[in-house]
């Protein structure tokens, strides 16, 4: 009761479970801060975790609904609540000072909320897969374009929970998800709400457009669920962007790892940006 009070009604933030917390020096060069993707837990950021040198404090987390995180049945899985959610996790840890984030997927799209409402907590970002849509500027009947194609799938995976289920053990065998993924009955609500209210219903495209921190996006050559023009879109629109393509698909494997990895280390050993601030967000 006290948990529904706290959380729904005085609107206060869960804190998430941590997967990973790997300190590996007393005194860090930077930490960097792993935000999984749709139906993923933190375990997903393993291989680029082992792939990173020990000078650096590594933090991954399981987002809300997933992985051992809470997962109300009243939440809405939107970006501004999972971002609200990893600022409290931040101030739990008691973290210092500015963190690289690495969002993938959904995580990406949680990680440009976390860069547009909390800036001054961003080193830089790295987005690795990142969805974004638009609405079409055109209204097509014959070859709509490719947003409004996938918005319409993710609706009927909304509407049919069941398909949903059958394609995720269809991609789960086929090995086209990360290993960490995992949706059943049992947590279908909290991915399906994530799924209308992340991902059909976002605005991480504009407010990418708009982000102040240095950027990083990646992008998987064939990766059929990333619309590569709105990433070059964005890229353009943005002087803060620099837009990477690898030969990969949309989980970060193989040579995406090698590449994730590489844009850590380096942003690790830039300059940090001036992060004078009063130590208050608002969560």
């Amino acid at each position: 009761m006290w948990d529904t009070f706290a959380h729904r009604w005085l609107r206060l933030p869960y804190t998430l479970h941590i997967h990973q917390d790997v300190r590996g020096a007393k005194k860090p060069r930077a930490t960097v801060l792993f935000i999984h993707g749709i139906g993923n837990t933190g375990a997903s950021w393993q291989d680029v975790m082992e792939a990173l040198p020990p000078d650096l404090r590594l933090v991954s987390i399981d987002l809300l609904g997933f992985g051992q995180s809470k997962s109300p049945v009243w939440a809405v899985y939107d970006a501004k609540t999972q971002a609200r959610s990893v600022l409290a996790t931040y101030l739990k840890l008691r973290l210092s000072g500015q963190v690289i984030i690495v969002g993938h997927s959904l995580g990406a799209l949680v990680a440009v909320e976390i860069a547009k409402r909390y800036p001054l907590l961003v080193k830089s970002i790295i987005l690795c897969s990142p969805p974004f849509y638009r609405e079409d500027p055109v209204k097509r009947r014959l070859f709509p374009e490719s947003d409004r194609t996938l918005r319409r799938l993710y609706a009927r995976m909304v509407t049919h929970p069941e398909e949903l289920l059958a394609l995720s053990r269809i991609f789960k065998r086929l090995g086209l998800v990360n290993k960490s993924f995992n949706l059943t009955r049992d947590n279908s609500a909290s991915y399906i709400s994530a799924l209308e209210a992340s991902i059909i219903n976002q605005t991480a495209f504009d407010d990418a457009v708009r982000l102040k921190v240095p950027t990083y996006i990646f992008h998987g050559r064939l990766d059929p669920i990333v619309i590569y023009r709105n990433l070059k879109t964005v890229a353009q629109r943005n002087p803060n962007i620099t837009l990477t393509t690898v030969l990969a698909a949309h989980e970060v494997e193989g040579l995406y790892v090698n590449a994730i990895a590489k844009t850590i280390d380096e942003i690790a050993s830039t300059t940090p940006q001036d992060s004078s601030h009063d130590g208050t967000y608002v969560l």
